[in-house]
């Protein structure tokens, strides 16, 4: 599915579900997280497209979580900042480390909905993904990881992968995967060369990830990527 989660850091368990609830009448999926240290973990495990955060937070605050998001995971994912500072140096201060917006405490639920649509049509190509059971693909960012770990794929890999993620659940001949791979060499090249590459798809992302299984063989058809 294009990937549309939302993390939602905020210690007030009330803040936080009511931002849950109109999330989700939205059509996001929301992830919670408690306090920043909790949030860092869900960062990492489900790889979210937007982060809304509280800025005072225990164990970690919202301005070390954004730099932490900035700096060291190198994400340019869109993020809100929830705060009950009103002074204009402050919110200027968590702009200027890398939030896309800031909304003061208290707030209406559905401004904070209203506010994210806003910056993910501002964004639209920073959130571009693509994702299956723990699978996730960045076509703009040439990314790919599985639960979270980064997967290192050669350029064919990259593309191949993606086609597959475009169509999930559907079979593909040889002939389709040539066409996509070598669009203008098809004549030149064997079927043999899809099995390889298939292969050193599943040696990166099935082999060491035991349980995973993506990639089906069709015996006389071709493949298919297994979605769900």
């Amino acid at each position: 599915m294009q990937g549309k989660n939302i993390l939602v850091i905020e210690d007030d368990a009330k803040i936080r579900r009511l931002l849950k609830l109109y999330l989700e009448k939205e059509g996001y999926d929301v992830v919670e997280a408690q306090n920043g240290e909790e949030g860092m973990e869900a960062f990492q495990k489900h790889d979210p497209c937007f982060v809304i955060t509280d800025l005072m937070m225990p164990k970690l605050s919202g301005e070390d979580l954004c730099k932490w998001i900035r700096s060291e995971q190198k994400s340019d994912i869109p993020l809100i900042m929830l705060t009950a500072k009103v002074a204009e140096a402050e919110r200027i201060e968590g702009l200027q480390m890398g939030a896309d917006d800031y909304i003061t405490k208290p707030f209406s639920p559905q401004e904070v909905v209203t506010r994210v649509n806003t910056v993910l049509r501002r964004t639209a190509n920073r959130c571009s993904k693509i994702s299956f059971k723990g699978l996730t693909i960045k076509p703009v960012r040439g990314e790919v990881k599985y639960n979270g770990t980064l997967i290192s794929l050669t350029q064919h890999e990259f593309k191949l992968l993606y086609f597959f993620m475009r169509h999930p659940n559907q079979i593909l001949s040889r002939e389709q995967i040539l066409g996509e791979l070598y669009p203008n060499e098809e004549k030149s090249v064997i079927d043999r060369t899809v099995d390889v590459h298939v292969g050193k798809l599943r040696e990166k992302i099935e082999t060491p990830n035991e349980g995973a299984c993506f990639f089906e063989t069709i015996r006389g058809m071709g493949y298919r990527f297994v979605a769900y």
